[in-house]
């Protein structure tokens, strides 16, 4: 997803006609069985819940790969998936290998789940999408142009000194033209979701609980009941393939759904989101952790203990005690998110989002600071920060891989001129030598 300012729309109008050309002209035609993938298929096999979250990723990261104006992005995804689910897709079936079938008695009581081939549907969904972008290059429908609210989104993040990169991370400013939600009420998307034990969970998260939430008929009466419970259901779906694939990893998980003028937050685990708000860092949640007494008596309810080794850890073993996946761990580790709303009066900052590899290193009163010393160098361009707050943590002994998001709910010029008159009116001094804004261009994440 792009991270920075999003296009005008005047400029979208004019690369969108230019974006169908070329794509066009590299695939004259749609792929032929013996045809080479464009894409790399999402693993071997689907489920039939599975199949709309995978696809629209796939989609958008190829579109976005080749530069797709986001907002057409998002309606060629939209719209190749839906006619690809509007298919028979039987001819995809593949039967379960035979270890698959050796489940448990209360497993056997429930209706099979029906797979089918990746490869064939990733081929099939490109011919669709191919005979989208056809169609379209005589006419666009005016949902694929129509203008967005503009967001500025600074991300970073690291693997630092851990062996794998187990953190995902979803700037989706475009949720409504995704998933094709036709009503009047503006939605973006924010996640960071921080793997352990491998990066399969983390990677799943980041595909299904945005597909899930706009799936839940309560969305738009109760987007935060819809976030937790696209929540709860993601981690039904990841158990399913973890038992079927021999995964064993978990994920934690926060996000930040913006609907209109109203903030939804859901959590998962220890990753975390705040709110700063005229300078002030505003408390939306309460982390989940194994030692904090509500987690710990439900923990022991259930038959579990909690206790420290190196830190506090669930059956002496996970370091959370909420999470998406860790098959072998639950239910001690819930997949039960908690979620929080507040109404926006205009007057937020932004929005912070990021894993335990920040936020165990730097407390929340220092983050209004250091996003502030960094609008001031840059006289403020915001499009860096998340770059400096990950150097922050990192100098400040944080080893573990890193993830940031800041989503700028105004505009950093803005911030920066009205913490410079400061709350009682007095002009705030600002260094003289104040160094040139560097030259960013927005960047893909």
């Amino acid at each position: 997803m792009a991270s920075g300012a999003p296009q005008q729309s005047s400029q979208m109008a004019e690369e969108t006609p230019g974006f169908l050309d070329a794509f066009l002209c590299d695939f004259p035609a749609p792929l032929s069985p013996e045809s080479p993938l464009p894409w790399n298929a999402p693993g071997t096999v689907l489920s039939q819940e599975e199949v709309e979250g995978e696809l629209a990723e796939l989609a958008m990261g190829f579109l976005n790969s080749r530069n797709a104006p986001l907002p057409l992005a998002s309606s060629l995804a939209h719209e190749a998936v839906s006619q690809l689910l509007q298919m028979d897709l039987s001819e995809f079936r593949k039967l379960p290998r035979q270890e698959e079938e050796d489940t448990e008695e209360e497993e056997k009581e429930k209706a099979p789940v029906t797979l089918l081939d990746a490869k064939g549907l990733a081929r099939s969904f490109f011919n669709r999408l191919w005979e989208v972008c056809s169609q379209w290059q005589k006419q666009v429908p005016s949902t694929a142009r129509a203008p967005q609210q503009q967001w500025l989104v600074s991300i970073h993040a690291i693997r630092n000194t851990r062996r794998k990169m187990e953190d995902r991370h979803v700037c989706l400013p475009t949720f409504n033209q995704l998933f094709g939600l036709s009503d009047p009420v503006d939605r973006a998307y924010f996640a960071v979701f921080d793997g352990h034990g491998g990066v399969d969970a983390a990677k799943y998260a980041a595909v299904h609980v945005h597909a899930n939430t706009a799936r839940q008929p309560e969305l738009p009466t109760d987007p935060a009941g819809a976030l937790r419970e696209a929540f709860r259901h993601t981690d039904e779906m990841f158990l399913l393939k973890a038992k079927r694939e021999r995964l064993q990893s978990g994920t934690t998980g926060v996000c930040a759904l913006i609907t209109g003028k109203t903030l939804h937050v859901a959590w998962l685990g220890d990753s975390q989101v705040i709110l700063v708000q005229q300078g002030q860092v505003v408390k939306l949640m309460e982390p989940h952790k194994p030692e904090h007494q509500e987690e710990k008596e439900r923990i022991e309810a259930l038959g579990g203990f909690v206790s420290h080794m190196d830190c506090w850890r669930v059956n002496g073993t996970l370091a959370v005690s909420r999470a998406i996946g860790d098959i072998f761990q639950k239910p001690y580790v819930s997949g039960e998110a908690d979620a929080a709303s507040r109404e926006l009066t205009g007057s937020e900052d932004y929005l912070l989002l990021a894993c335990d590899g920040f936020f165990d290193v730097v407390p929340h009163q220092e983050v209004a600071g250091l996003v502030w010393s960094h609008l001031v160098r840059q006289q403020g361009s915001g499009l860096q920060v998340a770059e400096e707050l990950v150097a922050a943590a990192r100098e400040r002994g944080s080893h573990d891989n890193i993830t940031v998001m800041v989503v700028f709910l105004r505009d950093p010029q803005d911030l920066l001129e009205a913490e410079a008159q400061g709350a009682n009116g007095k002009s705030r001094d600002l260094p003289s030598d104040l160094s040139k804004p560097e030259n960013n261009t927005p960047q893909r994440s």
